[in-house]
């Protein structure tokens, strides 16, 4: 049986090589939809890896803006202007430019 290598140097009381609980990951990957009945064991795994490396180049990104700004503190503008200025973020631009209130009242 193969080990799982250590996929992330930010690994702060977890067990294994992973820095996202993968119980969560398994729980919204069922909640996805009506038809994942099962999950393999591999596959939360990929999806950690994932997640870990998304929210890296975000927070890069962010971060960048932040310092052309001189500032020390990461905000949300930071993030939603990451987002606006990369392509590969296209995806949560209606996301960012939404008012924080009406992003509440679409969640419910």
């Amino acid at each position: 049986m193969r080990q799982a290598g250590t996929y992330s140097g930010l690994i702060t009381g977890r067990t294994g090589p992973h820095s996202l609980p993968l119980a969560r990951i398994r729980k919204i990957m069922k909640r996805s939809g009506d038809d994942v009945k099962m999950i393999s064991g591999e596959a939360p795994i990929v999806f950690s890896k994932a997640c870990e490396l998304f929210i890296e180049e975000l927070t890069q990104r962010s971060w960048m803006i932040t310092m052309q700004g001189k500032r020390r503190t990461l905000h949300k503008e930071d993030v939603a202007s990451a987002v606006v200025a990369t392509d590969i973020f296209d995806f949560l631009v209606n996301l960012v430019l939404q008012s924080p209130k009406q992003h509440q009242l679409d969640e419910y």
